[in-house]
């Protein structure tokens, strides 16, 4: 079996844009310490780089095949690689108490992944364009992400309260409370301090008739609650 060098190249070649395209966009998640970093988006663009190249030259029909009338998809592979992707994106992402993070990460898997695919197929512009495009979306709309969010979050406060009863203590009535004085629970999530106190942080969205230091206020006259900070 002969080697066709020069085909052997050009598959090297898009593999290596794979690695280099979608490094960057896992450079930008490494940067940001999230579990799904540099070397898991570069394997996921390889990956389906290679799956891509097998697609198109590993299945090809010999002369004797195509003349008895064969034929063969190569979009096969590639289906199976946007089904199989959502397996690994759904491991990034962690539900942690009542928040969800993760699913910025498990996107940008899934997009390296189309970045593989589209290098695999020599399709080098539209690889590179998309590359672009994910970075851009990734880093470049964070500032306008948090300039909405400020301009939505002029009442939004962070408090972390600590509970001296096991459990939560009184977590359910404190919901009530607040949602009775039309405070907006944006995010909620507990970490365990040690066998009998539970620390609560909370993202609220206040009214404007309800202040920082008067919500505290309230909750620390609760005899369960221990300890009240904000960020």
């Amino acid at each position: 079996m002969t080697v066709d060098w020069e085909l052997f190249g050009t598959e090297v070649l898009r593999i290596v844009v794979a690695l280099i395209l979608g490094g960057s966009i896992g450079l930008e998640r490494e940067l940001r310490e999230r579990a799904a970093g540099f070397r898991t988006h570069i394997l996921v663009a390889v990956g389906a780089a290679a799956f891509t190249l097998a697609s198109i030259y590993g299945f090809q029909l010999t002369a004797e095949q195509a003349a008895e009338g064969q034929t063969y998809d190569p979009s096969r592979v590639a289906a199976q690689i946007v089904s199989g992707i959502g397996f690994l994106g759904a491991g990034a992402i962690i539900r942690h108490g009542m928040s969800v993070r993760g699913l910025t990460t498990a996107a940008s898997l899934w997009a390296v992944a189309a970045i593989g695919m589209l290098s695999g197929a020599g399709m080098y512009g539209l690889a590179t364009a998309t590359t672009l495009l994910v970075l851009v979306s990734l880093a470049g709309l964070r500032f306008l992400e948090h300039r909405i969010a400020g301009s939505r979050g002029q009442g939004r406060v962070d408090l972390h309260v600590r509970f001296a009863q096991e459990k939560y203590g009184n977590l359910s009535r404190l919901i009530g409370d607040l949602d009775e004085r039309h405070v907006t629970v944006l995010r909620l999530n507990s970490d365990p301090e040690d066998a009998d106190r539970r620390v609560i942080h909370l993202s609220l969205q206040l009214p404007e008739s309800l202040g920082r230091n008067e919500l505290m206020s309230i909750i620390s006259q609760d005899p369960d609650t221990v300890e009240v900070s904000a960020d």
